[in-house]
């Protein structure tokens, strides 16, 4: 019998108004492939790291949707969705999209958080995709949020998720960013939002080998450079981007080891 990792972020879909041209950009920036889901009622496309595996997939938002903004949509696991959506709801926060199967994989919610955070829940029916530990090149690395009250935030995820709070960094005018971990193991870190008028959400860092090269790639493919590179406490760099449909991602090179002495 599978176990559920509560907790952990397990899939990643993107919501776009131009599919096509956004498997082109991520496949040429990240260095995925993709491998349409058989019978869907529209396209789904799966992203493929070249480790392997699938990490997400991609979704042409329907006609009447088309005025939506593109972006990214974690999904978190829960032993238990139809629990995890009332509990939700009991912490202020709301749902999206209703629990509705999968079938043959699993059951799904989209919900948001009491500050207007976007964010999936999933029970697989299975095992759950990915794997526990370091991301590999091609996966996710690192999930952000920026809201209007990040020690809230905090209390409703870890309310719901388990999630325990790491070291917190004082950004002097931006504020204080809070890493969380879950297992002992640092995921991604919360602050406030530098400026009122950006909606609250989530950003999701994908892990790349070489991160120059991919800035050239993120600007030769149509994408945007929005912030770096940056060099992050630790010793990595990262790159805040939007891709040319204007979904909102990051890019991540972890700080190369050190030859030993």
């Amino acid at each position: 019998m599978s176990t559920v990792p509560k907790g952990r972020f397990v899939w990643y879909d993107l919501m776009t108004t131009d599919q096509e041209k956004a498997i082109d950009f991520y496949s040429e920036v990240v260095g995925w492939t993709t491998e349409d889901w058989p019978n869907a009622p529209q396209r789904y496309a799966m992203w493929k790291p070249a480790a392997g595996g699938m990490i997400g997939g991609s979704v042409q938002f329907p006609p009447d949707q088309a005025s939506l903004h593109p972006h990214w949509l974690g999904y978190i696991a829960t032993p238990n969705v139809d629990d995890t959506v009332a509990q939700t709801t009991k912490l202020g926060g709301k749902v999206v999209k209703p629990a509705d199967d999968i079938p043959t994989v699993g059951r799904s919610a989209v919900l948001a958080d009491p500050q207007g955070a976007i964010f999936g829940v999933f029970t697989p029916e299975g095992d759950a995709p990915g794997h526990e530990g370091t991301a590999d090149i091609g996966e996710v690395s690192w999930h952000e949020l920026y809201t209007t009250d990040y020690e809230a935030a905090f209390k409703f995820y870890s309310q719901l998720f388990g999630w325990e709070k790491g070291q917190s960094m004082d950004m002097g005018p931006m504020g204080i960013y809070q890493i969380f971990t879950r297992n002992g193991r640092d995921i991604g870190g919360m602050m406030n939002k530098p400026d009122p008028s950006m909606p609250s959400g989530w950003t999701y860092y994908f892990r790349v080998p070489d991160i120059n090269d991919v800035v050239n790639r993120i600007k030769a493919s149509g994408g945007q450079v929005v912030n770096g590179p940056m060099e992050v406490p630790g010793g990595d760099i990262i790159v805040n981007a939007a891709d040319p449909q204007g979904g909102f991602f990051a890019v991540h090179q972890v700080k190369a080891s050190q030859p030993a002495a």
